[in-house]
């Protein structure tokens, strides 16, 4: 019998710049990708990243928003360790540790694009009209996108840095 192939995912990952950039992650080189306090994005996380999924890393909530270069992700869910802080932001109170109400991945840098691809030039193009991303009332930090999709934003970021 052949080896099962087992299709890469495409995802993109929002973070605001100030709190966690893309700068942040080159020079980690690895991170946690951790805080995430939604549940549809921690069942994204828990069901359906997987190791070897490539994720593009999206600057929000700063003047010039957009897909800044490229992530992949190296480490399956597990709990956030932010959960049981008491001194962070994302402690919560009602997670134990026998039953994590959180997780977290591990990413790893892959590249910087040589332009950051604007929200604008996603909503102006025919074949991101799709993203979901692009939805009106849309607030998840992580969403799917298509090959197709990743592929189109990753020729429009250009080479690396």
């Amino acid at each position: 019998m052949g080896e099962k192939t087992v299709k890469r995912g495409y995802w993109l990952f929002k973070s605001e710049p100030e709190v966690f950039g893309i700068d942040h992650l080159k020079q980690k080189k690895i991170a946690t990708w951790d805080g995430v306090r939604n549940y549809q994005v921690r069942n994204l996380l828990r069901d359906e990243v997987r190791v070897g999924d490539r994720a593009l890393f999206y600057h929000s909530s700063t003047k010039d928003v957009g897909v800044v270069g490229e992530m992949e992700v190296v480490g399956g869910a597990f709990p956030d360790p932010l959960q049981f802080d008491s001194s962070s932001e994302y402690f919560d109170t009602g997670s134990t540790k026998a039953a994590p109400r959180w997780v977290a991945v591990k990413v790893e840098y892959v590249r910087t694009f040589s332009r950051l691809v604007s929200l604008a030039e996603l909503r102006g193009d025919p074949v991101l009209n799709g993203m979901r991303i692009l939805e009106r009332g849309n607030r998840l930090s992580i969403t799917r996108v298509s090959e197709r999709e990743y592929e189109r934003i990753v020729q429009i970021g250009g080479v690396e840095k």
